[in-house]
């Protein structure tokens, strides 16, 4: 599994983590790291994502709420919501993903985690989004390895 995917991973349980026990970051990176083994790479990832998903989360979920018709952000599943958050930071804010490529891996995570509709619900959400975001979809805009 590529470092990066794990990092989404780590950023899903964290996120989802944060929503039901509100926590300064530095606090709650300490002791969420405390029993994972990671790579400083897998580390840094997972905290970009967490970090940047929390510091645009008003943008983030007022576009989310635009693309998702008929739910509140509330009424959606925990690992739906923070998945699709972090799929959304990385389309807007992580220039060497490309956007398909986060939407595939928010896809899994939700598969992973969430219930048998979590893919095609999520799916269908990012990809309104997706096409009103001004970057290629299957391209990244730096040089480097995304995955």
């Amino acid at each position: 599994m590529s470092s990066r995917r794990e990092s989404r991973k780590w950023a899903t349980q964290m996120l989802y983590q944060l929503d039901f026990n509100p926590l300064e970051l530095d606090e709650a990176f300490i002791e969420f790291w405390s029993d994972k083994k990671a790579s400083d790479a897998a580390r840094a990832f997972t905290e970009q994502l967490v970090f940047g998903v929390r510091e645009h989360l008003e943008g983030i979920d007022a576009q989310l709420a635009g693309y998702a018709e008929n739910w509140t952000l509330k009424r959606m599943g925990g690992i739906d919501r923070n998945v699709m958050r972090i799929c959304m930071f990385e389309m807007l804010h992580i220039d060497d993903v490309p956007p398909v490529v986060a939407i595939n891996e928010a896809i899994e995570l939700a598969k992973e985690f969430g219930t048998d509709n979590s893919g095609r619900f999520v799916n269908g959400i990012l990809d309104r989004a997706r096409k009103d975001i001004d970057r290629p979809a299957r391209s990244a805009k730096t040089t480097g390895d995304p995955e």
